[in-house]
């Protein structure tokens, strides 16, 4: 058994497309149960965010289960699979892992290093357990993704990665600050938010958040005192702002050269930080009259630089630290079962031949008899002992070569006497 997650995010897809596929907890209830109905899944988690879903899931194969899970994220969306297909993303095995991994610990957050992903785990996880969904797998899993997540913001102040980013990319391009300044801000997820935040700290006069969605906007704007727009609003306000901060996640410029150059002919000057990835300003539009454009290319070298960046470096040493140990231990673990299986094949033939010993040899007192079994024992050990710890250091290297089930298929061992010494909690008898 294998894990697998099909997933879509602000990664890849548009707003639009997300807002479709978002569901409440009644809508990832019914997921998880049509996920379990797919005949080649036997686990299930479901992480459901403003701007991610994913399906995790114990999987006995790789092709069958990616078409079966992509199917019920495209009915969700009410797309094609052709044109949904492009937005969706798989990983699988030691990927899967690494990526729940990544998640967990904010790294693949829209607002970097933002703490709700880690209750949002929690939550998933809690879903799967009480809908029995989540079995030892992804129990084992997620538990583990979020203690990375915990000892991520416990070691590091992850969390701050994202407001010094913001303050960087403002300063960078209006190193005269934005006190008494018009403002937009594109967008309307945790980034966004952050950013109207900052502004408005930062004494600008008039914050308008503009969005696609109506409603988002509004929240946003009114948690931090600003005003709200709608998207087609966009160029209008553009007409009189002085920065325009984005961080919309969408998958396609929003703000093309041509729309900032309509909505100020007269050149007056503009800073745009573009704070999404992919951007959401078209690059050209650095390059007319009194535009000033920094995107998060240019400000990589400077934030890995700062304690922010060097937070965010250390969050990833410490994901790369645990997604090793986490993989190393399972392949360990996999191997187990199979070495547990060998010996007890051994100890079968041994009380065999014992017992066929002692029928020919009744004579054999206790004593002799004694001696004879210990000595068959120890020739049975020594045979397997090199194996057995060559398979369990074998099994930590990386590779196609299952030396497991080499090793199984060397010793004709019998499948279901395997899978018996694995204990129900998931975890292998040592």
């Amino acid at each position: 058994m294998s894990v697998l997650v099909v997933g879509i995010s602000h990664n890849s897809a548009p707003v639009p497309l997300l807002e479709r596929v978002a569901l409440d907890a009644d809508g990832v209830g019914k997921l998880i149960t049509d996920a379990q109905a797919c005949p080649t899944v036997s686990e299930t988690a479901v992480i459901a965010t403003c701007n991610r879903l994913e399906v995790y899931a114990e999987v006995d194969r790789f092709h069958g289960s990616v078409e079966e899970l992509s199917r019920l994220l495209v009915e969700r969306a009410g797309e094609t699979t052709e044109s949904m297909l492009p937005h969706l993303y798989v990983h699988y095995e030691d990927g899967a892992v690494s990526h729940l991994f990544h998640v967990a610990a904010g790294l693949d957050s829209m607002a970097l290093g933002e703490g709700q992903i880690l209750g949002q785990t929690r939550d998933a996880l809690r879903s799967g357990q009480e809908q029995g969904s989540v079995g030892p797998a992804l129990n084992v899993l997620f538990q583990q993704a979020l203690r990375v997540g915990k000892r991520a913001r416990a070691e590091t102040g992850i969390d701050r990665a994202a407001p010094t980013l913001v303050s960087a990319a403002v300063e960078r391009v209006l190193p005269e600050g934005v006190a008494g300044r018009t403002v937009v801000v594109l967008g309307a997820g945790a980034m966004a938010s952050l950013a109207t935040a900052t502004v408005a700290r930062a004494g600008a006069d008039d914050v308008v958040v503009v969005n696609r969605t109506p409603d988002k906007a509004a929240r946003v704007a009114a948690e931090h005192g600003a005003r709200s727009a709608p998207l087609e609003r966009l160029e209008a306000e553009l007409a009189g702002a002085d920065l325009l901060v984005t961080c919309t996640g969408a998958a396609g410029v929003l703000v093309a050269a041509a729309q900032l150059h309509s909505a100020r002919p007269d050149n007056r000057p503009l800073a745009v930080a573009d704070l999404a990835l992919p951007h959401d300003v078209e690059p050209a539009a650095g390059e007319l009259p009194g535009v000033r454009l920094i995107g998060l290319a240019d400000l990589a070298d400077e934030l890995r630089e700062t304690e922010a960046g060097r937070e965010v470096a250390d969050v990833r040493r410490i994901v790369g630290e645990e997604i090793t140990a986490f993989l190393a231990a399972r392949r360990r673990a996999s191997v187990t079962p199979t070495v547990v299986a060998l010996r007890s094949m051994a100890t079968d033939v041994v009380e065999a031949e014992m017992a066929r010993l002692v029928a020919r040899r009744p004579d054999l007192d206790d004593e002799a008899r004694e001696q004879v079994l210990h000595t068959l024992r120890r020739v049975a050990d020594k045979l397997l002992h090199q194996p057995t710890v060559r398979v369990k250091e074998l099994a930590n290297e990386t590779g196609a070569v299952s030396y497991a089930t080499a090793l199984a298929e060397l010793f004709a061992l019998d499948p279901d006497a395997v899978d018996a010494v694995t204990r129900p909690s998931g975890e292998a008898v040592q």
